[in-house]
């Protein structure tokens, strides 16, 4: 290892390393100048339809199971993977879990707050509390009422904050998935030019970039933002990666020009999906069978597939896209896929 990731505990919810694949078809679409794989952390999971927010989880539970918690508290949005992930990853490991569902997205599908993410976390026996506040990335107030009121009545709570992207150690999964990639392109014998992710709480691409780093490619990692208001994104990414190097013991400095941050994808908003990121979920769905959502990785996947039809990507690049999951979301969006 590059990094010191294996002085950690980590608590095991995921199946191992996930399993890469190119995107032949999607390649041949955009011109074949560029090849484009892709890393299923999609398929990463028996819990809950699995996803990157595991990963961050494997490495914070022994953290919530040594503090003497009995409830995990979180926060996200109506259709937050996240919470969801920390609603399966609960009930995994025998805690109660008490969730904060904000309005952040404005998205009036008749369905919205009843299916998909929210459904499952409800399933496996979540705390849902819904409260009308807007998108915000940082510490929420009704996240720390929600904090109190389980101590309040009794409980001893843990706290995960959104995305699970500013604690402590939310940046230690994605060095981790930086080792994991290394290893998969010696087997392959292959190596990844870029890597493509959706960057919103900022802890998956702040972990990618310290454990990228450690070879020289930090900056090869580029964030799609999904958040729409990318400078707040791009300080939270920087003090992650910053707080993970110091973990790690990187043995290098980061700074602001190592976060690459692409800003032309989020609109219209936050979790509002444009006709192009629509487009985009069809095209890469008919091309390889693979499902994006419309809140991140369908932006993301707009933002690969416009990057390169631009040619920002040299000839002959080798471009791995994160899938970091998120499916189930689109159930949210029933109306706008109604034809398809």
């Amino acid at each position: 290892m590059l990094t010191q990731l294996n002085k950690f505990e980590r608590y095991p919810l995921t199946f191992g390393p996930t399993h890469i694949e190119k995107l032949q078809s999607l390649t041949e679409h955009l011109g074949g100048d560029v090849e484009i794989y892709a890393k299923r952390e999609d398929c990463n999971s028996g819990l809950a339809f699995g996803g990157n927010k595991l990963r961050k989880l494997e490495y914070i539970v022994p953290d919530a199971i040594a503090s003497g918690a009995d409830t995990l508290v979180s926060i996200g949005g109506v259709q937050s993977n996240h919470t969801r992930l920390v609603a399966a990853t609960a009930a995994k490991i025998g805690f109660k879990c008490r969730l904060v569902q904000e309005s952040w997205v404005p998205h009036e599908d008749a369905v919205y707050d009843r299916v998909g993410n929210i459904l499952l976390s409800r399933v496996m026996g979540a705390d849902v509390q819904m409260v009308d506040e807007g998108f915000d990335i940082g510490i929420r107030e009704s996240w720390e009422s929600a904090i109190e009121d389980v101590r309040n009545n009794g409980g001893i709570p843990y706290a995960i904050p959104a995305g699970a992207s500013v604690h402590k150690y939310g940046g230690l999964g994605y060095v981790g998935f930086a080792e994991e990639v290394r290893a998969q392109e010696k087997m392959m014998g292959v190596k990844f030019d870029y890597i493509i992710v959706c960057t919103v709480t900022g802890s998956t691409h702040a972990g990618m970039l310290v454990g990228f780093a450690a070879d020289g490619r930090g900056r090869n990692v580029v964030g799609i933002d999904a958040s729409g208001t990318p400078e707040q994104t791009k300080a939270q990414v920087l003090e992650i990666a910053r707080n993970t190097a110091e973990l790690v013991e990187l043995g290098q400095e980061l700074n602001e020009d190592d976060v690459v941050l692409i800003e032309d994808y989020a609109y219209p908003y936050y979790g509002v999906p444009s006709e192009e990121t629509k487009e985009a979920i069809r095209v890469c769905a008919r091309l390889e069978g693979m499902m994006t959502d419309p809140v991140y990785e369908g932006k993301s996947m707009q933002g690969l597939m416009d990057l390169v039809k631009k040619g920002y990507f040299p000839s002959g690049s080798k471009i791995l896209y994160a899938h970091l999951g998120g499916v189930p979301a689109i159930n949210g969006y029933g109306y706008s896929f109604r034809n398809g």
